[in-house]
């Protein structure tokens, strides 16, 4: 068995970011920039007010003095004329600031009187103006490839001038569960069988990691039938395989795989749940298949997936953030694998957070992984630790799954 962090660096060191797309900034929250943004115009574009008030010279703008107002600029208005000595022109916030003014004087510190204004307190040079290309100049490189667009890197895009963006292609993942037992939601179940969640979490999943999930047909568990099913991986950017991964007489996805062509790199990882994890590749399509039971699945898949689709899509690749949270209860030694512990997240009496963890931590209780807030990390042959102890946590809120 190998490690977590090993098996994760062996998955993530044969992946290569997808090519290259274009598209509309309107459609590119979430992915990520393949090529540095760089800015086509300045911004602001030329020197502007940051008030309400008048464009004027300083020197003029003593306390007292008496300015003639020659005109107006409302924003989008600029004032074609030059500003020459005693005069003042009557300008808004994002108006621009005309020829021969340097300072702006806010109508809190003026009282107009027709075309006259009148300088209750004195202003500087350069107060209140915004000058050109203070904010970004043009040429300038505002964002960086590999960099996810959220609403505020897109805001600066656009004041950019950038109405489409090169990204990474979003990978295309192919899933296939595997088993005689399984049926899809909504079909009628088989003799023994049972409903198969993998699937849909796992197209959810692959879907909030920035994917596109294919799901294939269940197949079952026949060494021709699973063959048969890695054609449709072809031209995938990943195939995801969910059952059939231990060594059960009836666990069959290594060797079915493997007549299709399948190069195992490793198999069974030193942890709980998800002990047989398998990698390889199937031609030039890596393959990352899980476990069967849907805690298992899901869990492996935070720890591998999510970092694989990200690597696919131009990013790291991090292994999930772990934090320290404050125990509410007392956790057992650990073994020789590392455990990752479904718990609870509980306001406590004294206000603070704390992690409760799950008495029952069977692989197969669907319903606990789903109620869970965190997985409690423990390292292998991990000491006991009592309650009110910290210990690393991912929290399972943060990374919308």
């Amino acid at each position: 068995m190998i490690s977590v962090t090993e098996a994760r660096s062996r998955i993530l060191a044969g992946l290569v970011p997808t090519p290259a797309e274009t598209v509309s900034l309107m459609e590119a929250h979430g992915r990520i920039l393949a090529a540095p943004l760089t800015a086509r115009l300045s911004n602001p574009p030329a020197d502007v007010s940051a008030m309400d008030g008048y464009a004027v010279r300083a020197a003029d703008a003593a306390a007292g003095a008496r300015l003639r107002v020659i005109g107006a600029a409302p924003a989008g208005h600029p004032f074609a004329d030059r500003l020459e000595l005693g005069e003042a022109v009557r300008l808004f916030t994002g108006s621009v600031v005309p020829d021969g003014a340097d300072s702006i004087l806010i109508q809190e510190n003026a009282t107009a009187e027709g075309d006259w204004v009148t300088v209750n307190e004195a202003t500087a040079k350069g107060r209140h103006i915004r000058y050109q290309g203070a904010d970004f100049a043009q040429g300038e490189t505002v964002a960086q490839a590999g960099q996810r667009l959220h609403p505020r890197l897109i805001g600066l895009a656009a004041g950019a001038g950038h109405p489409w963006v090169a990204v990474h292609r979003r990978p295309r993942v192919v899933i296939l569960c595997t088993g005689d037992e399984i049926a899809l939601p909504g079909e009628p179940l088989p003799p023994g069988g049972v409903v198969s969640s993998n699937g849909p979490a796992l197209a959810a999943l692959v879907r909030a990691a920035g994917g596109v999930p294919v799901l294939l047909p269940t197949v079952p568990d026949q060494l021709p039938a699973i063959a048969a099913a890695a054609i449709a991986a072809r031209g995938a950017d990943m195939l995801v395989t969910t059952g059939g991964a231990s060594v059960g007489a009836h666990d069959l996805v290594q060797e079915g795989l493997a007549t299709a062509g399948l190069v195992l790199d490793f198999w069974r990882i030193a942890m709980r749940p998800g002990k047989p994890l398998m990698h390889g590749r199937l031609g030039d399509v890596p393959m990352l298949g899980l476990p069967g039971n849907p805690v298992s699945a899901l869990v492996c898949s935070i720890l591998f997936l999510v970092p694989a689709l990200e690597k696919l899509q131009g990013l790291p690749g991090d292994a999930p953030l772990a934090e320290n949270v404050r125990l509410g209860a007392d956790l057992p030694a650990n073994d020789i694998r590392e455990d990752y512990v479904r718990a609870s997240l509980l306001v406590r009496e004294d206000g603070d957070w704390a992690a409760y963890p799950y008495k029952t931590q069977d692989s197969g209780q669907i319903s606990r992984l789903a109620a869970a807030d965190a997985l409690l990390v423990r390292p292998p042959f991990a000491p006991a630790l009592p309650a009110g102890a910290m210990a690393p946590a991912i929290r399972l809120g943060p990374l919308g799954f």
